[in-house]
């Protein structure tokens, strides 16, 4: 896109999202709750996808949020191939359709896969893994919204520690989700040694249409983990979703990375860092970790996960501005 004058600045690269030229391969007429990083996150990845290989994508999609928000039979908020797939095996499916391009010589053609951390870290997880083995030319995106919202607000596989859930309740001494458990998928992805994976959020929409972008062009298996609170499941003002996640980054519980072929290549420093209880403190879910009976060692240990996280992606002070 052309540079633009915005204010007293002069801005080279443009939103895909800031033109009213864009795609809105996820257009209006949906069912999403006000306020859904989920649906947001989607509209921005397709649109770079689309405008990256000039319209030539096709879409299959896992049950789940995305899905039932976004087609409800006879009507659909797609403006792109789209293909609804079942719970797990929409990057299987994908691999399917992506061959069938190739039989038919449409090589042009670039693949999508997505769905939600359910549908890709618990019940799909033998799909998506086995994709990656085979290498399959998928963009296969996850929507983490980190737990099962379209049907209760379940714990998944990458529902964060101490984190309230439906099947999680905090009572007692236990303190919501356990912290030895779940999955990290960027890691998984990146043991697979596939060409490209990459972390993104819709807190940060220029990163994520970079890598969106980025992605499509790639030949062979890619992964994009998005980062795309819930209002309903996490229990924040729907206004709030983009302040959430930028917390979520500038905390250090979500890094932002891209790897090649299983290596760290680049990471996004953090710019202006806060404490992870700032970004816990606006979430009804972590309501229990604060108060006068609070324990301490629950906040204690997620601010050690996400220290980690800034030294093994070398978010402060280890990357280039």
């Amino acid at each position: 896109m052309s540079p633009l004058t915005i204010g007293n600045r002069l801005a080279k690269n443009v939103a895909v999202q800031s033109s009213s030229d864009r795609p809105n391969c996820l257009t209006s007429g949906h069912r999403a709750c006000q306020g859904c990083g989920e649906a947001l996150g989607a509209r921005c990845v397709l649109d770079a996808a689309y405008v990256a290989t000039k319209g030539k994508i096709a879409v299959v999609n896992a049950t789940g949020c995305l899905e039932v928000f976004s087609c409800v039979y006879p009507e659909n908020s797609w403006r792109v191939p789209w293909l609804h797939s079942l719970f797990g095996n929409a990057p299987a499916v994908a691999a399917g359709v992506a061959a069938a391009f190739r039989q038919q010589g449409k090589e042009d053609v670039r693949v999508i896969a997505q769905g939600g951390d359910g549908a890709l870290a618990d019940i799909g997880m033998g799909c998506l893994s086995g994709m990656f083995e085979r290498d399959d030319d998928v963009l296969c995106v996850c929507y983490d919204n980190q737990a099962y919202m379209n049907t209760g607000v379940q714990r998944s596989g990458a529902t964060p520690a101490f984190a309230r859930t439906a099947t999680t309740l905090p009572t007692g001494n236990y303190l919501g989700n356990d912290a030895q458990t779940g999955k990290n998928l960027p890691k998984i992805a990146m043991a697979h040694g596939i060409p490209y994976v990459a972390t993104a959020s819709v807190g940060d929409i220029r990163d994520l249409e970079k890598k969106a972008a980025k992605a499509i062009r790639i030949k062979g298996a890619k992964y994009l983990h998005v980062h795309v609170p819930c209002p309903l499941g996490w229990g924040y003002p729907t206004s709030e979703t983009i302040k959430i996640a930028r917390a979520a980054i500038q905390c250090g519980l979500f890094p932002l990375f891209e790897a090649e072929h299983g290596k760290i290549v680049e990471s996004t420093p953090i710019k202006e860092p806060i404490k992870v209880e700032d970004y816990l403190r606006g979430q009804r879910r972590f309501a229990h970790l604060f108060g006068k009976n609070a324990p301490p060692e629950a906040l204690a240990a997620l601010q050690n996960t996400a220290d980690n996280n800034i030294r093994e992606y070398a978010l402060v002070g280890g990357a280039d501005e």
